[in-house]
């Protein structure tokens, strides 16, 4: 599997002057895997990189700069598995479908990339979107044209034909003009369609392995691709070094889309206790997505619902019972990564799922795991994110109170160091 290496490079011109800084912290939580908490350590960062953590806040009379967060918590830069940074649920989205340009979507991708960054998550995995607009900001930003989180891109998700994923709702000409080359029948098309997605740049192939609540069709929250279907997309995507994970929300389909090999479940809503021993058995991650689950239930049931019959009822039915599914899943065992589907809700407003995951169940520190240590690993990435460690990109956030006993402090971000450049400081 890729590790995704070239992600983590610092644009030398976003350096701030090559030489040294001494980031002097006053509670580190430097590898939220031990959740041990450091004191009065300086952060000794050169080339965008950690150099070493010392004893005592050290640099004062020696060469480079100093940025006191001696009153602050310092963690790692949070990670955020599930994002589509190039669109948001509202009223038009559905109009925006057939007037915004794919130059348009990555332009709003800009403006959505910056308040993620700013909201302390310092890399992202995009699963869904159009590949030029995707993958031109993914490039953008770490040439240092474009301010944002790390990108972990998969581009267009591979759908069936009329299923999630694909445009549904509009006139059949404007169907066809909408529909992306990652749509697909049969078992050839869809090995077709994951190659074509890793030949237009996919870090990750995301698929649609069942229906969705925002689809306007009303074809139910069950398994869409066949069975061979998804063993060839697995195969096809893993044979070109590419992980595989799957928007899910029936058992059928999750339970389905793990025998064939997928690495990773979105959602998962309606898992069950086979769903579970598959996970634990073969390691896949689970990325609930809990923001998304209450952002859709609330439009739903709330008076200025904007959503089409077909997203209601799928909104109300399935929305509710993800904090369940979550508590279920952490207590069977199952690898959680942190994922919000924003995009779907605000983007910026991420932090919001840690106090979702607390309420599932987590405590603040397995919360923060699933954020840091738990996404790294699941992107492939642990050598690149997660941990504030020597040789590791310098990314970095601060809060002002301590989110290991009140873990809404993430929503209130101080400072945001991402490559050792530092772009928020309060």
């Amino acid at each position: 599997m890729p590790s995704f290496a070239q992600q983590g490079a610092v644009p030398a011109d976003l350096s701030p002057d090559g030489g040294t800084t001494f980031l002097q912290v006053g509670r580190l939580l430097a590898d939220p895997g031990t959740g041990r908490i450091l004191t009065d350590k300086t952060v000794v960062i050169t080339g965008g990189r950690v150099v070493e953590i010392r004893d005592g806040f050290v640099g004062q009379g020696q060469p480079g700069r100093i940025i006191d967060l001696r009153d602050a918590f310092v963690l790692p830069g949070l990670i955020d598995s599930h994002v589509h940074l190039t669109s948001q649920q509202s009223p038009t989205g559905r109009l925006d479908a057939v007037t915004l340009s794919t130059s348009d979507r990555a332009l709003i991708g800009a403006r959505h990339a910056r308040l993620t960054l700013m909201a302390g998550f310092t890399t992202v995995a995009d699963l869904g979107g159009a590949n030029e607009a995707v993958f031109a900001l993914r490039d953008a930003i770490r040439r240092g044209d474009v301010i944002g989180p790390r990108i972990i891109a998969s581009g267009s998700s591979v759908s069936i034909h009329g299923g999630h994923g694909d445009a549904n709702g509009y006139r059949d000409e404007v169907l066809h003009i909408l529909s992306s080359p990652s749509i697909c029948s049969g078992v050839d098309d869809c090995m077709r369609a994951v190659r074509e997605q890793v030949r237009a740049g996919a870090d990750v192939i995301k698929i649609t392995a069942t229906g969705g609540v925002l689809s306007n069709t009303a074809a139910g929250l069950g398994q869409q691709f066949t069975d061979a279907e998804l063993a060839a997309i697995v195969e096809a995507a893993h044979r070109m070094g590419r992980r595989v994970t799957a928007h899910a929300h029936g058992a059928d389909g999750i339970n389905a889309f793990l025998r064939a090999g997928g690495d990773s479940i979105e959602h998962g809503t309606y898992l069950d206790e086979e769903s579970i021993r598959l996970m634990r058995q073969s390691g896949a991650w689970l990325v609930p997505t809990l923001m998304a689950g209450d952002f859709v239930a609330r439009i739903a049931s709330g008076p200025d619902n904007f959503f089409t019959p077909a997203q209601t009822q799928k909104a109300l039915q399935a929305g509710p019972l993800m904090l369940d599914m979550a508590g279920r899943a952490h207590r069977g065992g199952v690898r959680i990564a942190f994922g919000t589907d924003s995009g779907v809700s605000a983007h910026g407003d991420n932090a919001q799922e840690f106090a979702l995951l607390v309420r599932a169940g987590l405590t603040p520190l397995e919360a923060i795991q699933t954020a840091t240590v738990n996404a790294a690993e699941h992107l492939g990435l642990a050598d690149q994110a997660g941990r504030i460690a020597p040789g590791m990109p310098a990314d970095m956030i601060a809060v002002r109170g301590d989110p290991l006993t009140d873990v809404t402090e993430l929503e209130r971000v101080t400072f945001v160091m991402k490559g050792g450049v530092v772009y928020r400081s309060e």
